[in-house]
């Protein structure tokens, strides 16, 4: 982890780069990684102070964070003539910055302390957790792959839904968003995905299956916290789920997987804490993860 103190001017400097309104670039800072709530500040205060927060916090990889709010400013070139004036001389400032701070900053996201580069064990080692170049080779187990896939959904949604001037922007406020995502996601990995596979009967009634990946005996259910009455709801659609899931002979492994963006589940860890681990109803048994995003 590079936790790594940033400037005050280093984050002014970056703060003054951004545009976009308080949604947007409230998306790209929890995105990106950046810890806590957004600072309740006015707009030309509010960047800088939460990019400020996260050099502060040890618990935060300060680069990786700030590697992240950068890269599609950094690496994406404006196509408009008018433009590209404000964004080369915004840019020199960001490196400017950023070499006064003993950084700089590679294509992809990637920001370094002087001396050092990215190099292809760091890029592996987002998915392995290893630095060893023998264990540099992509996830180790499907669970490591769905965990790392589906705690990057936001991130994957953020150049989706805040496209270049002229392309049409993606909403995801549906389950079956969210879903068509993960989908695209998961495929270049998994041969076998099938969607909307029904579980076998219990207390009556049967239910589809968001995703079954029958070779690795693993089922993934994705959910998204629509309003406040359907947050008080969700645990308890859940557990009714779990009990269908547990029946299914295909089904060893359940990824419960919340996309909440408004923040609007009460006490998620407690969800996550009654939820997680073995459930051994009636029907069966099967072994839960939960992700809430």
């Amino acid at each position: 982890m590079n936790n790594f103190r940033l400037s005050r001017k280093l984050c002014a400097v970056v703060a003054d780069s951004l545009s976009g309104s308080h949604d947007q670039l409230n998306g790209l800072f929890i995105s990106s990684g950046a810890p806590g709530d957004p600072p309740d500040l006015a707009h030309h205060s509010k960047w800088k102070t939460w990019l400020f927060q996260a050099g502060e916090d040890p618990k935060v990889d300060s680069l990786r964070v700030l590697g992240n709010i950068l890269e599609e400013f950094m690496d994406v070139e404006p196509d408009d003539v008018e433009s590209q004036q404000s964004w080369a001389e915004k840019k020199a400032k960001i490196e400017g910055a950023l070499a006064e701070a003993g950084l700089e900053y590679f294509q992809g996201g990637r920001v370094m302390p002087n001396g050092e580069a990215p190099d292809s064990r760091d890029q592996n080692a987002d998915l392995t957790g290893s630095q060893n170049p023998a264990d540099a080779i992509g996830p180790r187990s499907v669970d490591d792959l769905i965990g790392v896939i589906v705690r990057g959904i936001p991130k994957a949604m953020y150049p989706l839904s805040q496209r270049r001037k002229g392309a049409t922007s993606l909403s995801f406020r549906s389950e079956y968003d969210v879903q068509d995502l993960l989908h695209a996601m998961l495929r270049p990995w998994v041969r076998d995905i099938r969607a909307e596979e029904f579980t076998p009967s219990y207390a009556g009634s049967s239910t589809r299956m968001d995703f079954l990946l029958p070779e690795h005996a693993t089922v993934i259910e994705t959910k998204i916290v629509r309003d406040s009455t359907h947050a008080k709801k969700v645990g308890d659609e859940l557990i009714i789920d779990i009990s269908h899931y547990a029946a299914h002979p295909k089904c060893d492994v359940l990824w419960c997987v919340i996309y909440d963006p408004e923040n609007l589940l009460k006490n998620s860890g407690g969800l996550v804490s009654d939820l997680q681990g073995e459930h051994n109803p009636t029907s069966g048994s099967v072994m839960v993860k939960m992700v809430i995003v």
